[in-house]
């Protein structure tokens, strides 16, 4: 999903530029781009190499989709177009679960912020005896 460093910044670009209620269209896009009223709050997120994870809370009702609507078809066609491919970029649609109580949501907020430790040390959970830094 993320090739390079400049898949990533891509990435957090278009999570900047989707939030928002206007249709974009990127190549019109300039160094004045005001994208208004967004249409999500997001908490927290984390970028893998082969996935990644979003905290979001809406500002209206269905608005979760709309981004994530706006933000994957939008990364799919850079990445197909920069990487010469067709096709699905994802293996199905976004899965989304309600954070419906505080302990939850704390948890969720550990898992999404601890989830590239996995990349350093897989089992970095169960080692007693890791390198803190």
């Amino acid at each position: 999903m993320f090739s390079d460093t400049q898949d990533y910044r891509h990435f957090l670009f278009l999570m900047y530029i989707c939030n928002t209620t206007k249709s974009i269209e990127l190549r019109n896009i300039g160094k004045s781009f005001d994208r208004g009223e967004t249409i999500v709050d997001i908490g927290a997120y984390c970028l893998m190499p082969n996935h990644f994870h979003i905290l979001i809370c809406e500002k209206k009702e269905g608005k979760i989709s709309t981004y994530m609507r706006k933000l994957l078809t939008a990364y799919s066609m850079y990445f197909n177009k920069k990487y010469k491919r067709t096709g699905k970029l994802y293996e199905g649609v976004f899965k989304s679960i309600h954070a419906n109580k505080d302990t939850y949501l704390k948890y969720l907020y550990s898992y999404i912020h601890l989830n590239p430790a996995k990349l350093i040390d897989k089992n970095w959970k169960e080692n007693k005896n890791r390198n803190i830094s």
